[in-house]
């Protein structure tokens, strides 16, 4: 049974919007999840994208800064707390050894967890520390060429600064 979002998603678009700027792609099912992580082959950054201020202030920012690396994952893509809840279940089911945590952020190699950003560590960084952190584990990790976009189009992206604490609740909740 497919778990109703907590969120509006219209609401929280400009929150994913970024991370699409950048070249992330949104996975809002646990079949797509599955296909990612299960097909166990090349590198992939999955971000379990969330309205706290950590995201907006931490977790986005720096991953979008880390993709301007000159290595990246082949793949990189985001899961949103509160909306795409089944795909986060599933996300998170492969994020072993870690507790539910949002935001997050998990690289995994062949289909292994080989780095991963919890959010008590996300809360104890800035931007740059974050995309230091990533970009140390994409050169170890990684093969693919980088940035993930042009670099002239990348100084054009202004992040979404906003938490989304005073976000209403579907239903009224």
């Amino acid at each position: 049974m497919a778990l109703p979002p907590i969120y509006d998603p219209e609401t929280v678009a400009p929150m994913w919007q970024e991370l699409a700027a950048v070249g992330v792609e949104p996975l809002t099912t646990p079949e797509q999840v599955d296909q990612l992580l299960g097909a166990r082959s090349g590198s992939a950054l999955v971000i379990v994208n969330s309205v706290c201020g950590c995201a907006a202030g931490q977790a986005r920012p720096g991953v979008m800064l880390a993709l301007q690396n000159s290595v990246i994952p082949n793949r990189y893509v985001t899961v949103f707390a509160g909306v795409d809840r089944d795909a986060v279940e599933r996300a998170r089911e492969y994020m072993t050894g870690y507790p539910p945590s949002s935001p997050s952020i998990g690289l995994f190699k062949d289909g292994k967890l080989v780095f991963m950003l919890h959010r008590s560590d996300l809360q104890q960084m800035n931007e740059q520390q974050v995309s230091g952190a990533l970009r140390k584990a994409f050169d170890e990790h990684c093969t693919r060429p980088g940035p993930s976009i042009d670099p002239e189009k990348f100084k054009q992206i202004l992040p979404y600064r906003g938490c989304g604490s005073q976000i209403p609740l579907m239903g009224g909740r």
